[in-house]
């Protein structure tokens, strides 16, 4: 059987992967997290896409997943830890991110939420204090 020209096999490729990609996108934007209290491995596995061997890297990649272990050893996580894994999954598989920059990437967005929950609660200290001063006048 006689294979096509290369020009073909590029755009056969090509396309292929834009349609993979289009899946991924639309399978994590209708992936939306149960709302339960803890989630084994299994069925993080199944919500993100991910095998459990990758979860299992990533725990040791991202200090931020750090999931509680039963009495038996089976890890135990939280909403939030499928939510991270979720957004890392998205900076590794979409948006192309190395382990290293993913990292530096969330490292940097926490950073951000502490100091505007720093500034939040300075204002409000900021406040109660003028209330003070208003009282005292």
């Amino acid at each position: 059987m006689a294979r096509p020209p290369r020009s073909q096999q590029k755009a056969a490729a090509s396309t292929a992967a834009s349609g993979e990609r289009q899946a991924l996108n639309t399978h994590d934007a209708s992936t939306d997290v149960p709302d339960r209290l803890y989630f084994r491995i299994g069925e993080v596995s199944a919500i993100t896409g991910v095998p459990p061997y990758v979860l299992r890297y990533w725990e040791t990649e991202f200090p931020v997943l750090q999931p509680r272990k039963s009495g038996g050893g089976q890890r135990l996580y939280r909403k939030r830890d499928v939510v991270m894994l979720l957004e890392i999954k998205k900076l590794l598989y979409q948006d192309r991110y190395t382990v290293a920059g993913a990292r530096r990437r969330l490292a940097e967005r926490e950073d951000r939420a502490r100091r505007a929950e720093m500034r939040a609660a300075l204002q409000r200290i900021r406040i109660g204090l003028e209330d003070v001063i208003k009282q005292l006048s």
